[in-house]
């Protein structure tokens, strides 16, 4: 039985967009077992996935004396390690460790020197989707390496809550009514993506509330505070404000039983998307921020994006974007009263 390592050490949306690399290499070498390197924070990601056989927490990893570290490695018997995001710690230590390939970008000094097989990938100004680019890691080991449509690398990974819904939650999102949707706005990406604007989500939850459907929040605590004045002001046309009260594990569950999911270019998005939900991603046309490289992936996902050639003038303001805002809550609701409820584990 073959084992391979896939690092991906950064933050949740990231590593959703890696999974595909998890079930291609499935695909590539049926029976082989994939071990996901990755932080504290997106252990539940790679657990709720069935392509993911283990995981390893870099963050408890690097805290371990230097040999343990490099035993630790060793005892995983892998065949390849992929950097899909380069971590200097990481390749050295896969090197320490004898790994017999070691795969990473031509474009880090330090995988020239820990690595002996080098993929040359520019992220930033390629066309393709960050799936699409992570798949290419998989050079050195497959005899062809086309890009995969979307639509495939779609069907390579999805994710399965390990959590029941508890009661109070499942609760929350049961008896709809006919039609009725329950909706998650996540209106906060915590600096990871252009923002929207509080002013738009509230908006768009009081057009919600009016057209029948049950509108829910999610965030962190941090986010609940941050939000608290804007979540007072929206009460009337909230179900539910859920900042800070869902573990990672009980988020996956709650998305994975209501209907859909609207947020900019966050972690949440893609777990929507990779979850079967309905997932509604807003972006602004400036790449590499744009849909075409972070466009949810799954059967119910779409976006909606200015049509601006580039969004130039707020390239040097990003937190003043006028493309992203242009986007009107009336357009979100148009795509959102086009969405079928979905069979959930709270129907």
């Amino acid at each position: 039985m073959k084992t391979f390592l896939v690092s991906r050490t950064d933050a949740i949306g990231d590593v959703v967009l890696t999974l595909p690399v998890c079930g291609q290499l499935k695909r590539l070498f049926p029976g082989c077992r994939v071990v996901l390197i990755g932080r504290t924070y997106t252990q539940a990601v790679a657990e709720s996935c069935p392509q993911v056989d283990g995981f390893i927490n870099v963050d408890e990893l690097l805290k371990k004396p230097p040999s343990a570290q490099i035993e630790l490695l060793k005892a995983e018997g892998a065949t390849a390690i992929l950097h899909v995001f380069p971590n200097k710690a990481v390749a050295r230590l896969a090197q320490q460790a004898d790994i017999p390939v070691r795969i990473g970008t031509r474009n880090r000094w330090f995988h020239w020197l820990t690595c002996n097989r080098l993929v040359a990938l520019s992220r930033r100004h390629s066309p393709l989707h960050e799936a699409q680019l992570n798949l290419r890691l998989l050079g050195p080991l497959a005899a062809s390496t086309d890009d995969l449509p979307l639509a495939e690398v779609a069907t390579l990974s999805k994710l399965q809550p390990t959590e029941l819904l508890g009661g109070f939650f499942q609760q929350l999102l049961q008896n709809r009514k006919a039609g009725q949707l329950n909706i998650i706005l996540h209106p906060s990406s915590r600096g990871s993506a252009r923002e929207w604007g509080l002013d738009h989500f509230g908006t768009l939850a009081q057009l919600l509330h009016e057209a029948g459907h049950r509108v829910f929040i999610t965030g962190t605590a941090a986010d609940g505070e941050m939000l608290r004045p804007w979540l007072t002001a929206h009460a009337a046309a909230l179900t539910a404000d859920l900042t800070g009260q869902l573990s990672l594990p009980q988020l996956l569950a709650f998305i994975h039983a209501a209907d859909g999911l609207v947020a900019a270019s966050t972690g949440p998005l893609h777990l929507a998307a990779a979850l079967g939900r309905h997932a509604l991603g807003i972006y602004p046309p400036l790449r590499p921020t744009d849909p075409g490289r972070w466009a949810p992936l799954g059967p119910h996902t779409e976006y909606l994006v200015f049509d601006r050639p580039n969004c130039t003038d707020c390239r040097a303001q990003p937190a003043a974007c006028t493309c992203i805002r242009a986007i009107q809550p009336a357009q979100v609701l148009a795509r959102i009263s086009g969405w079928q409820p979905l069979a959930s584990p709270a129907s």
